[in-house]
């Protein structure tokens, strides 16, 4: 990390020096920490202009639609790793020799199993509680089974507490599934590879035998690829958050899962999919392309353009193409898919998208993608919470190795009444 200096004068009077520094990648930012001392902050709603960490994991460019985990490219890992192996990357910092990988490997797949107690915590829940309700709890649970390695000070507690996590959330994610449906929990198998794994857990069941489909087995891997990671986003500032304060991993997680439901982030997927309803037939899609143009009315496409990439996300090719793969393969006879794919050639067509630069994201194509397996638009934020953990945790792993990391303590800019008296009117 270079460095240069900038000065700025407060009250005309107070000059203070200020670090600019610089990374591997992406803007320049100024280190304003010694602002404090002259008794002014500075105001960021969004934290849209705020660098809140230093990092090597995840780099993200928006203009020119990159996106890097470790330097590689996500195009590069979508196409020629699988997930575990970019767990391994994000982790570790760089790609795994065979023996690396065949032993990180093999590590997951004898942790996928969760403590027979925790199917106790499903039978709390409503069967019509949503899925994410029920992640969020049980993995905050996950503190109360492992508490031999809670200790976030202790780097080989941290290792564990990763490999659990990672290894036990399909396991959790596919237990909240079946409880929703009413059908007995599937145990992992460790001779299938962690998609197909999750995908029989999902759909087995006990009275016959499933075959995973290596298309859509390939289709889901991608989709916990592409989900991965995605820099500093609100649920990885949230877990970063939580960890600041030497919470334990589950709680941090949960935290994460939390943050991440929310329609405006993880929940963007569900949201594509409950739009596609709303619209209902292809018939109607000139009716809301229309009032997707029309600035006075509050309708909006769900699943097109990004609040980060502003030319293309990266993500959306190569899951476009996967998209098509698993359409093809499964030719599944549904009319929302039918909207879907006469929207998506709209939005590659209309003058109006290409200007706006409204192009089909990562979301909308992995809505679809879910929709054609036959998983439930309830079950689509579980997933990318599923394939989100090891971005959380390698951040949370990150944080913690670093010297001298703080506690997170924004400011704010207070705006209520002044010092006043209290005298009771009820009294």
């Amino acid at each position: 990390m270079t460095q240069r200096h900038a000065t700025l004068q407060v009250d005309g009077n107070n000059i203070i020096d200020l670090p600019i520094n610089s990374g591997t990648e992406g803007h320049d930012v100024i280190d304003i920490s010694k602002l404090g001392g002259t008794g002014y902050f500075t105001f960021d709603p969004g934290f849209m202009a705020t660098a809140s960490c230093e990092s090597e994991i995840t780099y993200i460019d928006g203009n020119k639609g990159i996106l890097l985990h470790r330097g590689y490219p996500i195009d590069q890992l979508a196409k020629n790793a699988d997930y575990l192996e970019v767990c391994y990357i994000l982790l570790y910092g760089d790609k795994p020799t065979k023996e690396q990988y065949e032993k990180f490997v093999a590590i997951v797949k004898n942790h996928t199993m969760v403590h027979d107690q925790l199917t106790h915590f499903f039978k709390g829940f409503r069967r019509d509680a949503h899925p994410m309700a029920m992640l969020c709890g049980v993995v905050g649970g996950l503190s109360s089974f492992y508490n031999d390695s809670l200790d976030v000070n202790n780097e080989e507690h941290r290792e564990i507490a990763a490999f659990r996590l990672i290894s036990k959330m399909p396991t959790l994610a596919a237990m909240c599934y079946k409880y929703s449906i009413g059908q007995p929990f599937i145990f992992p198998k460790n001779d299938l590879d962690y998609a197909s794994n999750f995908l029989h857990m999902m759909f087995a069941v006990p009275t016959e035998e499933y075959q995973v489909n290596p298309i859509v087995a390939k289709a889901m891997d991608r989709i916990f690829t592409l989900h991965a990671d995605h820099e500093q986003n609100a649920s990885t500032s949230t877990v970063r958050l939580a960890g600041s304060s030497g919470a334990n991993p589950f709680a941090c997680i949960a935290a994460g899962i939390a943050s991440l439901w929310g329609p405006a982030h993880g929940g963007a997927n569900e949201a594509c999919l409950t739009m596609l309803e709303e619209i209902g037939s292809v018939d109607r899609i000139p009716e809301f392309v229309a009032k997707a143009k029309d600035k006075a009315d509050p309708f909006r496409l769900m699943g097109f353009g990004h609040r980060v990439y502003k030319n293309h996300d990266p993500r959306a090719t190569v899951m476009r193409e996967t998209c098509h793969e698993v359409l093809s393969e499964l030719k599944v006879n549904d009319p929302l898919l039918d909207v879907a794919m006469e929207l998506e050639r709209i939005a590659l067509e209309d003058p109006y998208f290409i200007e706006k630069k409204l192009y089909p994201n990562v979301d909308f194509y992995s809505g679809i993608v879910l929709r054609a397996m036959g998983i439930p638009t309830s079950m689509f934020t579980v997933i990318f919470a599923l394939s989100r953990t090891v971005g959380w945790v390698s951040h949370w792993k990150e944080m913690l190795g670093q010297p001298g990391h703080k506690i997170g303590r924004p400011r704010q800019l207070y705006t209520g009444e002044a010092a006043r008296d209290f005298k009771s009117d009820v009294k």
